[in-house]
């Protein structure tokens, strides 16, 4: 039974993060949080796994697919974000060795997560009327891109909603090429994620079966999230969007109570 669950959440939301562009993380930390099956670390790490599985499969798919986004200023963006994803890691270690209690990290975690689902909502609603940027300083995409591994990887979301918000605002994406750009930037952070959770040999103590059954389903929801993808206009990825940000705002808000009480 448990491993039913796993597959159907590492699945449902890999499909989901494909199709918009988020990565599946913001969807399978805190499902997964919710059910309290088992520690903030196994999570943490089997969500950017599954991610990261999810983003390779989907951005090789849709790049051969003849899909287009500005490769330059992905680059540099997944370049500082793998700086970012290293940054954000060690922030998550240090957090946890300071206060030592994995709840209280949990709590933090979907605060911080509320309040960055609660602004991408906003943005998304109102995006049509607000006039967006267009950077293309090499230094300022750096920082960017560093600033959105950090987040990404603390919060164990492997990217989230927050980078088509930062790609649409700051980079005049629309919303399909916001979306493989944000995947092609979560697979290079969580790329570096991995590599230094396990040069530094701080891989939770999780059973193998789980982590193989929740990369088949990221395998799976890549493959099937891309041929959606193509399929349906982007006011429809829009409205899928914005439904999945209510939903993840409000199972967050149940995280942070659950979470605090246990403190």
């Amino acid at each position: 039974m448990m491993m039913i669950i796993f597959f159907a959440v590492s699945l449902l939301a890999s499909i989901v993060g494909s199709i918009c562009g988020i990565g599946g993380g913001v969807i399978i930390k805190p499902v997964l949080d919710a059910l309290n099956i088992m520690s903030v670390s196994c999570i943490s790490f089997l969500s950017g796994c599954t991610v990261l599985t999810m983003s390779v499969v989907s951005v090789y798919k849709n790049m051969r697919a003849g899909k287009k986004m500005d490769i330059r200023i992905a680059t540099l963006l997944a370049i500082g974000a793998a700086v970012g994803g290293i940054a954000g890691k060690m922030m998550f270690q240090s957090l946890k060795a300071a206060v030592g209690n994995e709840n209280f990290v949990g709590m933090v975690q979907s605060i911080v997560l509320i309040g960055v689902t609660g602004a991408t909502f906003v943005y998304t609603i109102f995006k049509k009327k607000i006039k967006t940027c267009h950077f293309q300083n090499a230094l300022l995409c750096l920082i960017v891109g560093l600033l959105l591994g950090i987040m990404s990887s603390f919060l164990g979301i492997g990217g989230g909603p927050i980078n088509l918000m930062i790609l649409g605002f700051f980079f005049s994406m629309a919303t399909k090429e916001a979306a493989l750009a944000s995947l092609y930037i979560i697979m290079f952070s969580q790329i570096t994620s991995l590599g230094q959770t396990v040069i530094t040999g701080t891989i939770p103590d999780v059973q193998l079966i789980y982590l193989v059954v929740m990369v088949i389903g990221g395998i799976l929801g890549g493959n099937i999230g891309s041929r959606i993808n193509k399929k349906i206009d982007e006011d429809k990825v829009d409205k899928l969007f914005m439904m999945l940000m209510l939903i993840i705002i409000f199972i967050n808000i149940y995280n942070t109570c659950k979470f605090a009480a246990a403190i």
